[in-house]
């Protein structure tokens, strides 16, 4: 049972607005392809050495298989120069866990490797799993091939090695749910020491159902600041919204504060009405020269590729006042 403040919180205070969308949304459809394809969405973000902006899109071919493609932009916005072919392929024969596409990129570059780190969907006859590849350059690839076996996917790696050991954000689907975990590596391909990190919540909550993680976490001086995205199934469909959780920086499977209620969730026509609607879904996000503007770039209603502009500093606010510690979730599942 919700606690009394909680629900009185809930009825009386408007909710704050902590992303922005931008006037041109959205900002790649199948329309700008140079391909025949049905679909482009759910795309990791980075920046490049020059400033640009690069996208690793999700597209989707017109038999429903998906691969991966790069879209770059000076300004992150318009005049995307979209690589003439696919950028990297399915290549079932020597990955089967390929068989049926790519999916949903997540890029971490990592300092130590002086590569970008891809984890990303592999679609096995098993189901999704994670695998990982290197790149430096965006046009050849390093596969170190699947790292997390089926049913498992939403999955990014951390820049930096925490007490020696590579750190993987993934979601497995387990017997008791869908929840987020994290795993340790010492060489990036042998992962271990699995610790769960965030559990989807029970009952009437809007992410009850199942939850994972969109883009990779945000390193701030508080903690790394995690984007996740939740699910809850109506009788129609399914909606996924997104909210917000901080854990320790060196002990990250330790949650320090997390959210109650969403923060973004679909409300514009392109993010409601699609291949599958009511869908906001990012996968990655760039941080402007100030240190604080973040660009959230996100799948809508996995048709389209749509812009969000959010501030670092107003999310971990936002946690401050709308969020909660661990101890007192625990409380309220055994009131529950």
């Amino acid at each position: 049972m919700s606690s009394p403040k909680l629900i009185v919180k809930a009825a009386t205070e408007k909710y704050e607005t902590l992303f922005h969308r931008h006037a041109a949304n959205p900002i790649l459809t199948g329309k700008d392809w140079p391909y025949s394809i049905n679909s482009v969405f759910n795309a990791g973000a980075t920046l490049l050495p020059d400033g640009s902006t690069l996208l690793l899109c999700r597209v989707e071919d017109r038999r429903g298989l998906s691969h991966l493609c790069v879209a770059r932009s000076v300004n992150g916005v318009d005049e995307w120069q979209i690589d003439r072919e696919p950028t990297l392929l399915p290549n079932p024969e020597q990955y089967p866990e390929e068989l049926w596409g790519i999916e949903d990129p997540r890029i971490t570059y990592v300092p130590e490797l002086k590569k970008y780190a891809i984890a990303y969907t592999s679609y096995s006859r098993g189901g999704p799993g994670v695998s990982l590849a290197l790149t430096e350059d965006f046009r050849s690839f390093e596969r170190i091939g699947v790292i997390m076996p089926p049913d498992d996917k939403d999955a990014a790696l951390l820049p930096r090695r925490i007490n020696g050991y590579w750190a993987l954000m993934h979601r497995p689907m387990t017997p008791l749910g869908a929840h987020i975990c994290i795993s340790y590596s010492p060489d990036l391909r042998h992962w271990g020491n699995h610790k769960l990190m965030l559990e989807a919540r029970r009952g009437a909550w809007w992410d009850a159902n199942k939850i994972g993680m969109s883009p990779p976490p945000i390193e701030t001086p508080r903690g790394w600041l995690m984007i996740y995205h939740g699910v809850r199934r109506t009788p129609s469909s399914s909606i996924y919204r997104l909210g917000l959780a901080l854990f320790d920086l060196e002990q990250p499977e330790k949650c320090l504060i997390r959210g109650d209620s969403w923060m973004f969730a679909p409300e514009a026509d392109y993010e409601r009405r699609g291949d599958v609607q009511d869908v906001v879904f990012p996968c990655g996000y760039t941080v402007a020269k100030d240190g604080d503007t973040i660009n959230l770039y996100y799948g809508a209603a996995d048709s389209s590729i749509a812009l969000a502009h959010g501030s670092i500093r107003c999310l971990l606010a936002w946690l401050d006042v709308n969020g909660h510690s661990e101890q007192a979730h625990d409380r309220r599942l055994r009131q529950s």
